[in-house]
């Protein structure tokens, strides 16, 4: 949190833009580090079977953010300046500092754990393969977001004062499929990472479609919000699940994920429309990307299936191993 102060401060401060992007820089040092040590705090604060919900009641604030914090920062610089924008963050930044050093508990440091421990994590084919999700999942969501703005002037026919309320529209879709991924991903996780990816696919697919009518583009932005904050928890959980023992950089590094997928699929988006094929090109890319995480889910489940079933076998047979002879003939008949 004091990165993000002193980030958000030299941009308030910043004399030119490179400053102020040095400034933006120094404060996006602090995402990864406190989302991602905020779920595992989370997560060791609540009982095993609740740690998704906890996950998801922490990003929530992130949620909610984007449904009051981007609107509230556009029109507080369009009516006394983006200096004062920056500082306002700034001093938010300072509230929150003080809620953590007051609300947050002691954590104890689990004994033995060093940065090798938190590395071999990456050895795990399960975190990868849950970080890779990660990327491709939630970047299926911000190849057409990114885009929202042309898409809905353009091709909707909305004003560009629309957008604004449009982006609460996304936000409050966030909030929601946020609060629903938390509380289903201590269920069943993977089966909420299938149907949540699957029907991203199918609106993002949809939304080629439905971006030439008002009501079904703004209905569709919603679900786009709701479907891929969905994903968040469950995904999130994965990691700490896969990383246990040495969790933090994981979690931190699968933050970091999130974020490569937006920039991933931003990038994508603009090739496509660079390309001529209008500006609801990104929306197909959106939904092969969403297919793509979806189909890594499943291979997910199959390699963890294989292998439970392969200790399984390991373990029936150690222990057959110490039987009587007799006892094991009677099994194989049997």
């Amino acid at each position: 949190m004091g990165l993000f102060i002193a980030g958000n401060v030299l941009s308030a401060l910043a004399p030119v833009y490179s400053v102020m992007l040095i400034g933006r820089v120094v404060a996006s040092f602090a995402h990864g580090a406190f989302f991602g040590i905020g779920s595992v705090v989370a997560a060791d604060l609540v009982a095993p079977d609740r740690k998704a919900g906890a996950i998801a009641m922490m990003f929530s604030g992130l949620t909610v953010a984007n449904v009051v914090g981007v609107p509230l920062g556009t029109l507080i610089g369009q009516s006394l300046g983006w200096r004062v924008t920056f500082a306002g963050v700034a001093m938010l930044g300072v509230v929150g500092l003080l809620g953590i050093a007051r609300l947050v508990p002691e954590m104890p440091k689990p004994d033995g754990v060093r940065l090798r421990h938190e590395l071999a994590a990456f050895k795990n084919v399960q975190v990868l393969l849950a970080m890779a999700m990660t990327v491709l999942g939630f970047g299926g969501v911000f190849a057409a977001i990114t885009y929202i703005a042309p898409m809905m002037t353009h091709t909707a026919g909305f004003a560009d004062s629309s957008v604004t309320w449009l982006l609460v529209l996304f936000g409050l879709g966030m909030v929601g499929g946020n609060l629903v991924g938390g509380k289903y991903a201590d269920r069943a996780l993977m089966p909420l990472l299938y149907v949540s990816l699957g029907a991203l696919a199918v609106v993002l697919a949809l939304f080629s479609v439905t971006a030439h009518d008002k009501i079904a583009a703004a209905v569709t932005i919603a679900l786009v919000g709701a479907l891929g904050f969905a994903t968040v928890p469950p995904l999130q959980k994965r990691v700490l699940d896969q990383a246990h023992g040495a969790p933090t950089l994981a979690s931190a590094v699968n933050i970091g994920a999130f974020n490569l997928g937006n920039a991933l699929a931003a990038w994508l988006g603009g090739l496509v429309i660079d390309a001529g094929l209008g500006y609801t090109a990104p929306n197909w890319i959106g939904a092969a990307l969403a297919v793509s995480a979806l189909a890594l889910a499943f291979v997910s489940t199959t390699l963890e299936r294989r292998g439970s079933a392969t200790s399984t076998v390991v373990a029936g047979a150690g222990a057959g191993a110490g039987a009587p002879v007799a006892e094991r003939r009677t099994e194989v008949h049997r």
